[in-house]
């Protein structure tokens, strides 16, 4: 069974940055795409960034430009830099497969204005 851990979250004041990281056990993450999500509170889950595995990127238009997802398979890792966050960017923020397999506990990210 997959299980994944992400970390790195915290509060930030508005402008600031965090990188978050996110370990995936099992043997197939190398050939896997992988993705950040992230939910508000009230909110649904929204897909923020993906990473296919070679390398290809997206990102959801509010982050375009600001987030920066990438991966280490040596490491079985995905990581997203964030950066200029604003407190619209407050959610717990999870990492997945995708398509999704189980959900870890994700990493709370508050940005205060």
């Amino acid at each position: 069974q997959v299980q994944l851990v992400e970390s790195g979250g915290g509060l930030v004041q508005a402008g600031g940055s965090l990188r978050l990281s996110c370990t995936a056990s099992g043997s197939s993450f190398s050939t896997s795409v992988m993705a950040w999500y992230r939910q508000a509170p009230g909110k649904q889950r929204e897909l923020v960034a993906v990473i296919t595995s070679d390398g290809r990127t997206n990102y959801a238009d509010s982050v375009k430009g600001r987030f920066t997802i990438s991966r280490d398979n040596a490491k079985n890792t995905v990581y997203l830099q964030m950066i200029s966050l604003q407190p619209e960017d407050t959610a717990v923020y999870y990492c997945n497969f995708l398509p999704v397999r189980s959900w870890g506990q994700g990493t709370q990210v508050t940005v205060s204005s």
